[in-house]
């Protein structure tokens, strides 16, 4: 049977990415930090889907996290034809202001782990002629945007480099996908404590399943850019058209505090 890795498995968008493939028949392995919250969401897959769920509760924010991550699914004895690299988390507030340990601890997680775990199941895919890679990024990776400096940077190298490798995968029958995220009902806002914002509380704002849904199909479908919603495309098409100079004054009136 298929089985499809997934990081940030436990909430969100991950959470109802591991729903579309559990829904498809996908064996899956699902992986976070909180080992409760896994077993109880994959003994919940296990009896409504009656598909294969394997835990790996795992902190991802350190740089060996990718290697110790695949050499245990080695270990469980399955081939990965699917993988999801959701996990990933932001921050709210100025640069300078920012927690060093946090920033760095988030660039680990958002690009390194990303990035060396893609490596690894990637080149096992192109040996078996099959597989389907996506990276979860944002539509904050479409232009820089202040008080969320470090984290829109993180989503444009995730949106960058998932382009370039779906290009390089091209005759290898494996795609990469970028899933570009706008503002979504999820436990992201919160935890990076964006809720008091403005981008937040806008029209267009979408649930974590609509959003898995549309990435799941456009993953599926071979698509190397998936920017779910009306809304969050004609955003990102905006972005493109406007003077670069520009753009940073948008965002942060978008990202700006607002009464409650």
């Amino acid at each position: 049977m298929p089985t499809a890795l997934i990081t940030g498995a436990s909430s969100g968008i991950g959470l109802e990415l591991a729903i579309c493939f559990a829904a498809d028949k996908h064996d899956l392995i699902l992986v976070a930090r909180r080992a409760d919250l896994l077993n109880e969401f994959a003994e919940t897959l296990r009896d409504r889907y009656r598909v294969q769920v394997d835990i790996v509760p795992i902190d991802l924010a350190n740089s060996d996290a990718a290697q110790t991550l695949y050499d245990r699914v080695k270990s469980l004895g399955r081939d990965i034809e699917f993988l999801v690299n959701d996990a990933g988390f932001g921050d709210y507030g100025l640069f300078v202001g920012q927690d060093w340990t946090r920033m760095s601890q988030m660039i680990t997680l958002n690009i390194e782990t990303l990035t060396h775990l893609t490596h690894l199941c990637a080149r096992e895919m192109i040996r078996r002629k099959r597989g389907r890679i996506m990276n979860v990024a944002s539509i904050a990776g479409f232009q820089p945007c202040p008080t969320t400096a470090v984290y829109a940077a993180t989503k444009a190298y995730v949106l960058s480099f998932t382009e370039a490798l779906h290009n390089e995968l091209r005759g290898t029958n494996v795609t990469a996908t970028a899933l570009c995220p706008g503002p979504t009902h999820s436990g992201f806002q919160q935890a990076a404590n964006m809720n008091g914002s403005a981008l937040f509380k806008g029209i267009g704002v979408m649930t974590s399943g609509n959003v898995a849904s549309i990435g799941y199909r456009g993953m599926m479908r071979g698509k190397a850019v998936v920017v779910p919603g009306i809304m969050n495309t004609l955003l990102t098409q905006s972005v493109r058209l406007s003077p670069r100079i520009v753009t940073p004054f948008v965002s942060r009136f978008l990202m700006r505090r607002t009464k409650e």
